[in-house]
């Protein structure tokens, strides 16, 4: 890696919130930028892993069963770039990313010669098969000379795509209220879904970077938590945004206050355990640049657009999966593309256990492991169709289909299990306050009009709550 300035330093002795510098893991305009950079320079940051060290290199998955999502995304930033200004186009070239260290130079952090992905119980964030999988599970992948290994998945190794799963742009007060309002009136149509239906606002764990202690309660109440990727990036988990990646990002505010971090060993297409990257700390080197206008330019009002690196590994021959939009007991769905994505992720489980893997290794092999999905079909009435393509090449044995019959893999460690059942309650992941009495005037003051009619579900259900 490159070794220009490094403006966002880490010391890994010290947790992300106690750095000389501090971070930030909600989004908010008022967030204060920790740097500034000028158009047409490269800059060097440090990133911790999104949990900040809460999983270990071990061979117990309690920490996963725990993990804090309330801390969110531990971002480096906000860097405010010299002259931007909202309407403009930021450009932001990834030059380098990696881990802090591979081979023999590893220690306690997820980056620092490891990374880890997990699968998380259905109370606790879930995943694309959270219906199948009830409680939580880890692989630590090793690394050495840009290769992943697992000691809990044998028999599998492939060459590193490193990538950040988080960068964006600082909202304008304007959109986050946007957010904010759409993801209420979503929590509120249905607030006790396990998982939720969206994540709005949570003080409970917000770091808000330098923002003034007389600022902090106000501005906690109304920041966006980093979970899903919106019209600045934010999460988009794109396994494609590797090394020579040039992104395009709009500008809401003045000085478009970048951010970045979730940094990422290796990632099949969806992340669909949800942890289902490789996930580490790490350093990334940026340049930026502008294009004054560039979001009326290019009609670029709501999105980010982006031209893909190179550094991806490039594999020839594939075993493909395919999934329509018929769930499990047969019953038909109109299109679904979601449910085709499920039933090709089963497929390719189903197969890789023929093979002795578990279904928990398949499953986490899916989300760490460089497979690509397609869209194959949406207009084929009634069934939208996926396809699942996994590199062969990745397995030190045949995973086709032959007359010879399966090849066993040699039992090794099992991933590590944590029992769902022992997750405290005060753990559960939560889109609501545990009060629900809470609940309603959250909603209102969130969603607006639009989350009155959840007062006729609380006038009903207030009796089973308790007042």
């Amino acid at each position: 890696m490159n070794h220009h300035a490094t403006i966002f330093p880490l010391d890994p002795d010290r947790p992300f919130h106690e750095q000389d510098i501090l971070g930030h893991n909600r989004w908010h305009p008022e967030i204060p930028p920790v740097a500034t950079v000028r158009p047409g320079e490269t800059f060097r940051i440090d990133c911790r892993d999104w949990f900040d060290g809460a999983v270990r290199n071990d061979e117990s998955a309690r920490d996963v069963l725990t993990a804090p999502f309330h801390i969110g995304h531990q971002l480096s930033g906000p860097f405010r770039v010299e002259g931007a200004r909202p309407g403009d186009l930021l450009v932001v070239d990834i030059v380098d990313v990696g881990p802090t260290s591979e081979g023999e130079q590893t220690g306690p952090l997820a980056g620092q010669g490891w990374g880890y992905t997990g699968i998380f119980a259905p109370s606790h964030g879930g995943g694309l098969l959270h219906g199948h999988f009830p409680d939580a599970h880890k692989a630590i992948w090793d690394f050495r000379d840009g290769q992943a290994t697992s000691r809990h998945i044998p028999g599998v190794s492939f060459r590193g795509a490193p990538h950040p799963g988080v960068m964006g742009t600082a909202p304008s007060a304007e959109l986050l209220t946007r957010w904010n309002k759409r993801e209420a009136r979503l929590v509120a149509r249905h607030p006790w879904k396990v998982p939720p239906l969206a994540l709005p606002p949570l003080a409970h764990g917000a770091l808000l970077g330098q923002v003034p202690e007389e600022e902090a309660g106000r501005i906690a109440l109304e920041a966006a938590q980093t979970t899903p990727p919106r019209e600045n990036g934010g999460n988009q988990d794109i396994r494609d945004l590797t090394r020579g990646s040039r992104v395009f990002y709009p500008v809401f505010v003045a000085g478009a206050n970048l951010s970045v971090g979730d940094l990422h060993f290796s990632q099949g297409d969806g992340e669909i355990t949800l942890c289902g990257a490789i996930e580490m700390g790490g350093v990334v080197e940026l340049h930026v640049d502008l294009i004054p206008g560039g979001m009326d330019t290019y009609h670029v009002q709501d999105h980010a657009i982006f031209v893909p690196g190179s550094a991806a590994p490039s594999y020839d021959d594939w075993l493909s999966f395919s999934g329509v939009s018929v769930t499990e007991d047969g019953r038909q769905r109109h299109l679904d593309p979601y449910l085709a994505f499920q039933r090709a992720c089963l497929h390719a489980i189903d197969h890789l256990t023929v093979f002795g893997y578990t279904r928990e290794q398949a499953y986490l092999l899916l989300g760490a492991a460089p497979v690509r999905a397609h869209l194959s079909s949406v207009v084929d009435l009634p069934n939208a169709c996926v396809t699942l393509h996994i590199p062969t090449e990745i397995f030190d044995f045949d995973i086709r289909p032959g007359t010879q019959g399966p090849h066993q893999v040699v039992a090794g460690l099992h991933p590590p299990r944590a029992d769902a059942a022992l997750l405290d309650d005060e753990d559960v992941l939560r889109a609501v306050p545990k009060n629900k009495r809470t609940l309603l005037p959250a909603a209102r003051r969130l969603g607006g009009a639009a989350a009155e009619p959840v007062a006729q579900v609380f006038g009903r259900l207030r009796s089973l709550f308790g007042r």
